[in-house]
């Protein structure tokens, strides 16, 4: 399709300049001066006036040229808009992964090291796959031999949080910073926090002797620093905000500002050898209690060989029989005895702040009888889940069992943290 700059004029006689991208489904996307896109039903337009024919440009990347003094960081590409450029001529984007290029988008980067970057694959995290942290992590291995100073990995921000937290437990003891980077705003807007993030990620690994898998994302709303966030303890806790990353129950590793870092938690080399066990059992599950429930939701999961339960408040599930609407009930506690007892069955909550304890209520304590494992404390439920899969992937069931309520990655805090308000 040949792009042109227009004006759309709707039946509502209001109107809209820009360019037009190719339709989709019905629906036609212009994309404003702003940088940003608005995407319009074709039965909603009166008329559409051509002000401008457009022609693309090729863009060419100048010319790369390593500098010895400086150290070498690997960016590996999974997605995401950090590795996007825009042609302002017809308002595409697309997706540029070699050095020159990310150099010509990002000019800092060249300051601060030397860069290799590999396309990996080129997808939303949304799709991502347990056989997808394989292919990772052994890239990651190969670029660790190699002698890199550290790892980025740019990734979609919608699951980054559940890779970050997956990689932690499949590579035991990195020895340099593996950092997970996204962003919130795409590229083609005035307002992304793209290459506050890179840079960001960029300085740390140079600038720091941090070991390990992490996250670099804004620490606030404006661009003015990052955070370097837990791998097992953040969450995404906003749909478009770009300080949407937060740990929970925990505290940042680290604040990058300007060129200074400040460091939240000690960290202490590590000279233990590097482990990677990228093993993943494919059939676990993840189920959230809601009211309503119904005993075969539980029975679904019979033939799998993992389940967390993100289960309300300290850790309940629907039970107890209170009238003749609840007699279902009893049914649910008497499916998850049954699904104990081929399966790894754990309870999680739902509540993003304090801790699951199964002991405090009667309710409770019906459920460990089931044999549901409820001593996980404050586990995220997604960290549960891929660690859950990584251990049943890796170890024998009571093994499984038993590593499930051990702090192996920092998941498990020692107390959790009551400062929830200011999140």
């Amino acid at each position: 399709m040949a792009l042109k700059r227009v004006e759309i004029r709707l039946k509502d006689n209001r109107n809209f300049q820009g360019v037009l991208l190719p339709e989709v489904n019905g629906k036609l996307t212009l994309k404003l001066s702003s940088g940003y896109n608005i995407i319009l039903d074709k039965k909603e337009i009166k008329s559409i006036r051509t002000i401008q024919q457009l022609t693309e440009k090729k863009i060419e990347s100048k010319s790369y040229t390593e500098t010895k003094s400086l150290p070498t960081i690997s960016i590996l590409h999974t997605g995401g808009t950090i590795a996007s450029r825009v042609s302002y001529e017809t308002g595409g984007v697309s997706s540029q992964f070699s050095p020159e290029d990310l150099i010509e988008i990002y000019p800092e980067l060249k300051r601060i090291a030397n860069i290799k970057s590999r396309l990996i694959q080129n997808m939303w995290s949304d799709d991502l796959r347990f056989k997808h942290f394989e292919i990772l992590a052994k890239a990651i291995e190969k670029e660790i031999k190699n002698g890199v100073k550290g790892i980025i990995i740019g990734m979609g921000t919608d699951n980054l949080t559940v890779a970050s937290a997956a990689l932690s437990f499949i590579i035991e003891n990195p020895p340099i910073p593996i950092l997970f980077v996204g962003a919130q705003r795409s590229s083609d807007r005035g307002s992304s926090d793209a290459a506050l993030n890179l840079i960001s990620a960029a300085k740390f690994i140079v600038k720091s002797d941090f070991q390990g898998v992490a996250v670099c994302m804004h620490g606030s709303a404006s661009d003015n620093y990052c955070l370097i966030l837990p791998p097992t303890k953040t969450k995404k806790l906003h749909t478009s905000r770009r300080d949407a990353f937060k740990p929970v129950n925990d505290n940042a590793i680290a604040k990058i500002y300007g060129e200074s870092i400040t460091f939240f938690k000690k960290h202490e080399k590590n000279d233990k050898k590097m482990i990677i066990r990228p093993k993943m059992e494919e059939n676990v599950g993840l189920i959230k209690i809601t009211i309503n429930m119904n005993p075969k939701q539980f029975e679904f999961f019979k033939r799998y060989k993992g389940l967390i339960i993100e289960g309300t408040g300290l850790g309940h599930t629907p039970g107890d029989v209170v009238d003749k609407h609840t007699k279902i009930h009893d049914k649910i506690i008497k499916a998850i005895k049954n699904l104990t007892k081929s399966c790894v069955v754990v309870m999680t909550s739902t509540c993003l702040y304090g801790r699951v304890n199964m002991n405090v209520y009667s309710k409770g304590h019906k459920l460990q009888d089931a044999g549901i494992i409820g001593n996980l404390t404050d586990m995220l439920p997604e960290t549960a889940f891929v660690k859950l899969a990584w251990l049943l992937g890796n170890y024998k069931k009571e093994e499984v069992k038993e590593l499930m309520c051990k702090n192996l990655r920092g998941e498990i805090s020692n107390c959790s943290s009551e400062e929830w308000e200011s999140t």
